[in-house]
């Protein structure tokens, strides 16, 4: 069965308010069991396990702080969207393998989403503007 728009919408929402919070087992909540989690350039590649995406969002979190996600355009099939955002906060770690030293932040975002006929992201594929966050957090 096909997801509305407003479905697919509240998902993603949901999704990213919990990546706002820095709650791991919400984003997982988000997420099918058997969920591609794909970002692209994170080694070791995609994501097949909630271990897996856990430690992801660990790293992230860990790594990134005062996170909010501003979506300025969606786009939408049977059951995926794609979303192209703007995330903003500060770079409390080392993002992406670069140090932070609590600098702000800034990039823009490009999610492919697909979700399950039950409503859940079975796929997660996400496009970061790495150019933007080497300039940003260029060394000091």
């Amino acid at each position: 069965m096909a997801l509305t728009r407003a479905q697919m919408d509240a998902k993603l929402d949901e999704h990213f308010g919990f990546e706002a919070a820095d709650d791991v087992e919400g984003v997982l909540a988000t997420l099918t069991p058997d969920v591609e989690h794909d970002i692209v350039g994170w080694p070791p590649g995609p994501a097949r396990s909630h271990a897996d995406v856990r430690h992801f969002y660990e790293t992230l979190f860990a790594d990134l702080a005062d996170g909010e996600v501003r979506s300025t355009r969606r786009l939408y099939g049977e059951n995926f969207m794609v979303d192209d955002s703007v995330w903003r906060g500060r770079a409390v770690g080392r993002p992406f393998g670069i140090e932070g030293h609590g600098r702000p932040l800034e990039f823009r975002l490009l999610h492919v989403i697909e979700f399950s006929d039950a409503g859940d992201i079975s796929r997660e594929n996400v496009w970061l503007d790495l150019g933007a966050i080497q300039q940003q957090l260029a060394p000091l």
